[in-house]
């Protein structure tokens, strides 16, 4: 039991590093290929990649490197009013000056089990030690995180306690991949149909239409036509956004109605899934529904690539939101799910943070501006038949993540008992096997 397990402190087992970030108006610092890690990228517990990375000048001046097997935990910033980002490196990465390395010493403490016991204290951590700054972000102060007292089991407990807990994370791991390669998929057909109009181009040169039945090949024409905004399939109709899509459409809420909640900070840069809403009476903010799509509209969020496709409420449910999301949705016969890919599109994106209006860290994007963006509306078989396709990969994502979800809930209820020795693996064994 815990009680038999030796006392130290965090800071006797760990050493502990500063991250950095190097000037963001410095070119020849950024674009490289090494993974910078900020709060942005930290979802889940493995961290190898990010969407801003560093060149090697970049990481010379101004940032640092953590090794494999770090574990990186954010002490400062939003997200720590309602989670403890952390997770370990696969490989090396740097970080920003918002996170901190914690480096192992192997000879007491396995790098997972580090892990994993900050994140069974993860309760604990939001409820006693997150101070709040008077910017409102959250905070976690060094000197008092290494003074935190842990009893430390021998290290073949701990192998066998990361056992257990490693192997729910693979699981959580592989769905996350799964989903991964979904979008990827969703939006290279995206950009296949409605961008590149490869299935017009095939016609145009007496080859069928790669990746589809016949009968969907036959839906799409065999010429492309000038237009402003340059060759579109033939009988396609060139619109504004604004013409196109709703812009933050009316929902029956009224305000100081119970109604699930969103945060910024819900919404990762990758990926249309989102934390778990939480319900609060609706003050100001903007309101959406299932099929809806999110885009951050404020910097550095949406540069950050930060949107969201609404699946997670009840049917006829209405949900609201931060007060920086745009909500989007399409009008016609257009999916839902093609506001989400559009939003992820990066010539799309290149356009709305042009669009962007405001001094300097808190530009947005203008309304009027975005709805001028042009857009190739296909006839509405060819909608209809993008849809089909498309529903059904955001269903299984949808799916998948309620999976993820499900697991990463057992392992997090499984691993305060495991690392205060409150459940031991034999307990495990014995309860599986009766």
């Amino acid at each position: 039991m815990s009680s038999e397990w030796p006392k130290t402190t965090l800071g006797a087992v760990t050493e502990w590093a500063s991250g950095g970030t190097p000037k963001k108006d410095e070119t020849s610092y950024w674009g490289g290929d090494i993974p910078w890690i900020s709060a942005n990228s930290m979802y889940g517990t493995r961290y190898s990649d990010s969407e801003l990375k560093l060149t090697s000048a970049g990481l010379a001046n101004g940032s640092r490197l953590a090794p494999t097997d770090a574990v990186l935990l954010l002490v400062r910033g939003g997200a720590l009013h309602t989670r403890i980002p952390v997770g370990i490196t696969t490989r090396s990465v740097a970080f920003n000056q918002d996170v901190k390395a914690l480096i192992a010493r192997e000879n007491l403490i396995r790098p997972w089990y580090l892990l994993y016991w900050l994140m069974g204290h993860e309760r604990f951590l939001l409820e006693s030690v997150v101070e709040y700054t008077g910017i409102g972000a959250g905070k976690l102060d060094t000197k008092r995180m290494q003074a935190l007292e842990l009893a430390l089991p021998p290290l073949p407990e701990q192998d066998e306690i990361i056992s257990v807990a490693r192997s729910i994370d693979d699981r959580i791991t592989l769905l996350r991949e799964t989903n991964a390669t979904l979008e990827a998929i969703a939006q290279a057909l995206f950009k296949s149909w409605f961008v590149d109009f490869d299935p017009v181009r095939a016609k145009m040169a007496g080859r069928a239409p790669e990746g589809m039945d016949e009968a969907t090949a036959a839906l799409f024409p065999d010429a492309l036509e000038e237009t402003e905004l340059g060759l579109v399939p033939k009988g396609w109709q060139l619109m504004p956004l604004a013409d196109a899509f709703e812009f933050n459409p009316s929902r029956p809420l009224k305000k100081g109605m119970l109604a699930p909640y969103l945060d910024m900070a819900s919404v990762a840069t990758s990926g249309h899934r989102t934390d778990a809403p939480v319900m609060r009476e609706l003050g100001s903010g903007t309101k959406f529904r299932n099929g809806d799509t999110l885009l951050a509209r404020i910097t550095p969020c949406l540069e950050n690539g930060k949107a969201a496709f609404v699946d997670f409420l009840a049917d006829q449910q209405i949900g609201w939101g931060s007060t920086e999301f745009l909500v989007m949705r399409p009008k016609g016969s257009l999916p839902d799910y093609f506001s989400y890919l559009l939003c992820k599109h990066q010539p799309f994106l290149d356009f709305a943070i042009q669009s962007m209006v405001g001094t300097s860290g808190r530009q947005r994007i203008q309304n009027e501006a975005l709805g001028r963006y042009p857009i190739a509306v296909p006839p509405e078989v060819i909608a209809l038949a993008f849809g089909q396709v498309v529903a059904s990969v955001q269903s299984s994502i949808a799916a998948n993540d309620e999976h993820a979800k499900t697991l990463a809930s057992m392992r997090d209820t499984l691993l305060p008992r495991l690392i205060s020795g409150q459940l031991r693996i034999t307990d495990i064994a014995e309860e599986a096997a009766a």
